[in-house]
């Protein structure tokens, strides 16, 4: 299923050269990183790579639809962290390359039962959980 936004609010533009072993940045200068493939990928893991720039878009906006549900629940989320793993290995006999990603989120101070159904809302709210959903793997875990 597509999912179809009803009316984009902002646009996000970064031009890569070089793939895996070059330069990522964007179009307002806001970010401009050095990409290199880890050594566990045969590179020199001399900069930064797609895994972890999505790990931290990823973590960040998961974080942003906790907050925001937690509000809505009149739930204290102050201190609350997510931590995004993204795992990148070989798909269909090694034909291609897949991702997956397991989110560890912590939510100190708040019940259990109750942050398991926080975590669950967040995954519906989350443009990151939305884009990802039936394509890749996505635990979600509580700390």
């Amino acid at each position: 299923m597509t999912i179809a936004v009803e009316k984009v609010v902002y646009t996000a533009r970064a031009t890569a050269q070089g793939g895996r072993d070059g330069k990522v940045a964007t179009n307002d200068g806001k970010l401009d990183v050095v990409v290199a493939p880890p050594a566990e990928m045969g590179g020199n893991g001399n900069g930064t790579n797609p895994e972890q720039l999505f790990a931290a878009g990823f973590a960040a906006c998961f974080h942003s639809a906790l907050k925001l549900v937690a509000r809505k629940a009149r739930q204290d989320a102050d201190g609350s962290t997510v931590t995004a793993a993204v795992g990148i290995g070989p798909i269909n006999g090694g034909a291609g390359y897949g991702l997956e990603v397991e989110l560890e989120v912590s939510l100190p101070g708040v019940d259990r039962a109750v942050a398991e159904e926080l975590v669950a809302k967040a995954h519906e709210v989350c443009p990151y959980s939305n884009a990802t959903r039936g394509n890749i793997k996505v635990d979600l875990t509580i700390a």
